[in-house]
């Protein structure tokens, strides 16, 4: 059960985040969306897991990595907005979000265009746990 301090400091890195990614973005890669879906904080506050969503989903593996290679500037950049509202700064791991996947094969197959899921459940991919 997540505790309101936990609810309040994610809505904080969550906002402060996309800001953060979104001007990384702009200045390395035109065309590139990123915004940050979820994020998870520990009960001691000293973790937090970040999810991203990336379109296009071509480049996304290649952005998490390079996201996951400058966490240590993301975070004092982090630290820096956030110096009056947090003693600490969370460590900060990055994880892709699949849910819009998950959405999509299930919009698929409604249309039709991948077979029937009821009848083969093998179609749709198992979403990976958060």
């Amino acid at each position: 059960m997540e505790t309101n301090r936990q609810k309040k400091i994610a809505g904080v890195l969550q906002k402060d985040l996309a800001d953060v990614l979104q001007h990384a973005a702009q200045d390395g890669m035109k065309g590139v969306i990123i915004s940050v879906t979820k994020v998870q904080v520990t009960s001691d506050l000293s973790q937090a897991k970040i999810y991203l969503s990336v379109f296009p989903q071509l480049n996304r593996e290649l952005i998490l990595r390079g996201v996951q290679e400058n966490t240590s500037t993301i975070r004092y950049e982090m630290a820096k907005r956030t110096r009056n509202q947090l003693r600490r700064m969370p460590e900060l791991s990055f994880y892709i979000d699949d849910s819009l996947d998950y959405i999509e094969d299930i919009d698929n197959a409604l249309k039709g265009k991948k077979g029937n899921p009821i009848k083969d459940p093998e179609l749709l991919n198992k979403r990976l746990k958060s």
